[in-house]
């Protein structure tokens, strides 16, 4: 379980009891897309409310299977952006094509993490009801015609497809923003030996403990930075000296 992912768990399900325990509080807090000028703290708060149980599990159990993987690819600070930015924009394409209605839930912000899921591993398989085995690629795009034929055809039965398009543009926007911050920075990193860029993404297998507190400090803050941006994110400076800090795969066996 990954921090931002664990975070938005406990704060929707936290906010769901809450909702059921204070009347009036949905009220207060859901995105009525005709009131979102004066009402514009609800464009974030309607994701932490839920119209039932069913519907907080639904999108849960989504976050749960598809956000840890995306938030270690990309790192945490990204995914929240990407989560928050998903579900904004969920709710602002609402404002435009279904505007008197009232909209609660996280499925913007889900649907957000969907795409970066298909967008990363595109023939990894979901298997819809536990059985039928679809590629993430293909069942983001069933899920989007679905949404489209469903909300340009009139056929809501109580679900916010504008605010599951919306998502997916979010994030589409954002992951195409984070491809072209990262070429840049690739750009600069090209002086990086290909055995560091190779090492380094075995990272994770750095023991600070034995690492001289000289360098201790500036490894910190290397780690700290692909936390919040990914591998990508170094320069090549950085990706040579954390990889010369990263134990070998197959170390030389000890001398007799």
């Amino acid at each position: 379980m990954t921090p931002v992912v664990r975070a938005l768990l406990i704060a929707n399900v936290a906010a769901f009891f809450l909702q059921q325990s204070l009347q009036g509080l949905a009220d207060a807090f859901v995105f009525v897309p005709a009131l979102a000028l004066v009402r514009p703290w609800s464009v974030v708060t309607y994701m932490f409310l839920h119209g039932d149980l069913m519907h907080l599990l639904f999108n849960m159990l989504s976050l749960f299977f598809f956000g840890p993987r995306v938030e270690d690819r990309i790192g945490s600070r990204p995914f929240a952006i990407l989560y928050f930015l998903s579900g904004i924009t969920g709710a602002l394409l609402s404002v435009l094509f279904s505007p008197h209605s009232a909209i609660v839930g996280a499925s913007g912000g889900v649907f957000g993490v969907m795409l970066a899921f298909a967008w990363f591993w595109p023939d990894e398989r979901i298997f819809i009801w536990g059985v039928l085995p679809v590629p993430a690629r293909v069942l983001v795009a069933v899920t989007t015609l679905f949404a489209l034929w469903s909300g340009f055809g009139g056929v809501g039965g109580g679900v916010a497809h504008f605010a599951h398009l919306g998502g997916y543009l979010g994030a589409f926007l954002y992951l195409r923003w984070l491809d072209h911050k990262r070429t840049a920075f690739k750009r600069m990193a090209t002086a990086a030996p290909p055995d560091a860029v190779r090492r380094v993404a075995g990272y994770r297998a750095i023991d600070l403990t034995k690492v001289h507190e000289v360098n201790r400090e500036e490894i910190n803050r290397i780690l700290e930075k692909i936390t919040a941006h990914g591998l990508g994110s170094l320069t090549a400076r950085e990706t040579t000296f954390l990889s010369s800090f990263v134990p070998p795969d197959d170390p030389a066996p000890p001398k007799t």
